[in-house]
């Protein structure tokens, strides 16, 4: 079969699990005919994956989250007003236009919607007929037996909103989960476990010296190395998106800041002690693959949910700062823990992918 893939580019989540898929599908003999990736103007591609996808690559522009003016969280009013400015509406229509060109030319057996949200609306508006599946965690919010994003409120109810729309004109929806789940065939979710790149599943987990942490809201620097200041003897590698600073930068006596690099940072993972992260979904993942303890610091309504997610299998605490002293203790007196049973569930992702992107369709859209 010939598989378009249509990816939300904002992080670096859905390209790995792009990269991932895209494997799977060629181990069994099928096509990725191309890739259309939804990014902000503000946002590079990573080289890993123009690099390793394998498939023409285009990118157009897509919604995306603006953050507050400490660089901390994300701000829904200026999210809103970003989005809803006229000159980014108009980039829209063209992004809309530019799939719809793209799907008629490419012909495609089917479409692979790594949850973005203008393939959704592009597929509804000019009712194209070619099937859609619809990948992510973030499906999982529709499921009748996923707890974790109730009585999350007002954002929690725009989160869930969102998730909706992504879903419209897609055949079937893939939830990537931490755990195996039943289905919910009502909602037409299918429960699957998580896409992680081969690479991060390569190599022996040691227990390090030194903490790591990944920081995609740079807002939280100084508060990391003013702690670092006041303990030495605590190492920890830092990696944050940061274009403009050095590869490695030594900020104090144990802090190291590293610009992002997917190779080196895999390696610091499997070599820690414990992983402080704002709980993206693949990050998550790689840390409970190799069974490193995390401190969780969400930084909106997508990463909060995630983040008690996680710490319900005990991967990890949650916490609103860096609050780094508070982890030293947490791992200092925290038992072993074995990932055996989520590396089983990783394992069997092909399986389930295949199986399900290959089958029959059985219905007309969400």
């Amino acid at each position: 079969m010939r598989y378009l893939f249509i990816i939300q580019g904002e992080g670096r989540g859905h390209l790995t699990q792009a990269l991932s898929l895209a494997g799977m599908l060629r181990r069994h003999g099928h096509e990725v005919v191309g890739a259309l990736v939804g990014k902000s103007p503000h946002r590079k591609l990573p080289g890993f994956f123009l690099d390793k996808i394998g498939a023409p690559v285009e990118l157009f522009d897509s919604p995306q989250f603006a953050f507050d003016r400490h660089n901390r969280g994300i701000s829904m009013f200026r999210t809103l007003l970003t989005n809803a400015s006229p000159s980014r509406l108009a980039a829209y229509e063209r992004s809309m236009q530019l799939v719809r060109h793209r799907i008629e030319s490419l012909q495609p057996d089917a479409i692979i919607n790594f949850y973005e949200l203008l393939a959704s609306l592009a597929m509804r508006r000019f009712r194209i007929r070619v099937p859609m599946y619809g990948i992510g965690h973030q499906f999982l919010l529709g499921h009748r037996d996923y707890v974790f994003s109730r009585q999350t409120g007002f954002h929690g109810w725009l989160l869930r909103l969102h998730a909706r729309m992504t879903a419209c004109g897609c055949n079937e929806l893939l939830g990537l989960s931490f755990r195996p789940m039943e289905d919910d065939p009502k909602q037409h979710v299918h429960v699957v476990p998580p896409l992680l790149r081969p690479e991060a599943l390569e190599g022996e987990a040691s227990a390090g010296d030194f903490i790591l942490g990944y920081m995609v809201n740079n807002g939280f620097a100084d508060e990391v190395r003013r702690w670092c200041a006041d303990h030495p003897a605590c190492r920890v590698h830092l990696f944050w998106d940061q274009a403009d600073a050095p590869a490695e930068w030594q900020a104090e006596k144990g802090l190291t800041f590293h610009r992002l690099d997917d190779r080196l940072f895999l390696e610091y993972m499997r070599n820690c002690r414990g992983y402080i992260t704002t709980a993206g979904f693949e990050s998550v993942c790689e840390a409970m693959y190799h069974g490193k303890p995390m401190m969780l610091i969400p930084a909106h309504i997508e990463q909060r949910i995630n983040a008690a997610d996680a710490a319900a299998t005990g991967a990890g605490i949650i916490s609103d700062t860096f609050d780094l002293e508070r982890f030293a203790s947490y791992l200092k007196n925290r038992g072993t823990a074995s990932s055996d049973d989520f590396r089983r569930w990783v394992a069997s992702a092909e399986e389930h992918f295949v199986a399900l992107l290959t089958k029959p369709h059985t219905n007309h859209g969400v």
